[in-house]
């Protein structure tokens, strides 16, 4: 039996809890998993919750740490310590795989360790490994996506229900889409953490989330969309990575007009999609939820098996920690809404 702990139990934790629970029942393969403890510093009922992370450091039998903290103060610290010990970590946490991928890979190879984040990006959707692993042939010259449900829930509601950027963002609260604090996910940073790490392993250098170029959806307004839809397009919040021949890349994450004849233009409500060009494969698209509890658990259980079945599951895939040139987002005329305001456009070719 192996045995995991759990940092943090919010909606990722306990979800990942919940899913090895339910694979635990289904015995689909001769892994079988057991979560030991659960590092909180809550007052929550269970016997396996702790509050100090020695004991789980110093424990023999626990194999995999799942990191579902947060941020990069603990979580950074607990990470480094883990994975010193020879422990392998899985973590949805986009904020600290964006700014401290590169040192937290390096580490788990010098103490032969994994270092698995394929819930950082996408939530359920397959996007890390199969970059890694399927297009492992492949030179990865651009990269599109959106990357936060959030908010391209709220651009959905928009369009199609009419409602104000404050109406959709409250409704988007209620329905636990959207944070307390939404900031993160309306104002683009979470975009672009998301890009950034797609963007440092397609291109191999660590490319830090504040070097870019970010655009929230705050000043997207019902008038822009019906706008745009009139000129036959969409309005979504992409992260982009593109690297032509023998130019620096350039790498951002702002809203763009998307021609509704685009596969992306078609992706609504919370789901999430990642368009990748291989210089062998050609376009490749990924689709599937992006967030919430039970598709984000989906993605860091099957790492914990990955760390748990493979020597190298990202097959060697890692970036350089000295940090990549990139260029500006190209300055293109785009598009000029009636009231002045200028976007980005994503035709279909």
């Amino acid at each position: 039996m192996k045995q995991i702990a759990i940092l943090g139990y919010g909606i990722v934790g306990s979800g990942v809890d919940e899913v090895i629970r339910e694979y635990a029942e289904k015995k689909r393969s001769g892994v079988t998993l057991s979560v030991k403890y659960i590092l909180d510093i809550r007052d929550i009922p269970d016997s396996r919750v702790v509050s100090d992370f020695a004991l789980i450091e110093e424990d023999p039998d626990v194999a995999v740490v799942v990191e579902s903290i947060g941020g990069r103060g603990a979580a950074a610290e607990f990470t480094r310590r883990a994975l010193s010990a020879g422990k392998h970590v899985v973590t949805s946490n986009k904020e600290l795989v964006a700014e401290h991928g590169a040192e937290l890979l390096a580490l788990a190879k010098a103490n032969n360790a994994h270092y698995l984040f394929e819930a950082s990006v996408g939530g359920g959707i397959p996007i890390i490994h199969p970059f890694c692993q399927c297009l492992g042939a492949n030179t990865v010259t651009d990269v599109i996506g959106i990357l936060n449900g959030t908010s391209n829930y709220i651009l959905t509601h928009m369009e199609q229900n009419g409602a104000s950027f404050e109406e959709a963002l409250k409704e988007a609260q209620k329905l636990g889409y959207a944070e307390a604090d939404p900031s993160a996910d309306v104002d683009g940073l979470d975009c672009a953490r998301k890009i950034c790490i797609l963007a440092d392993l397609a291109y191999g250098r660590h490319i830090p989330p504040s070097n870019i170029y970010v655009e929230g959806i705050g000043s997207v307004t019902t008038a822009h969309l019906r706008e745009a839809n009139k000129a036959g397009f969409t309005i979504k919040l992409l992260g982009r990575a593109h690297q032509a021949e023998g130019e620096l890349p350039r790498v951002y994450a702002a809203p763009h007009m998307v021609a509704k004849a685009h596969p992306l233009a078609a992706v609504s409500d919370v789901f999430n999609a990642v368009m990748l060009r291989g210089s062998v494969a050609g376009d490749v698209m990924f689709y599937g939820r992006g967030a919430g509890a039970r598709p984000t658990a989906s993605a860091v259980v099957s790492d914990i098996l990955d760390c748990l079945r493979s020597d190298d599951p990202l097959c060697g895939f890692a970036w350089s920690a000295d940090p990549l040139d990139i260029a500006p987002p190209q300055n293109a005329p785009g598009y000029i809404f009636a009231d002045g305001k200028k976007m980005r456009v994503l035709k279909n070719n």
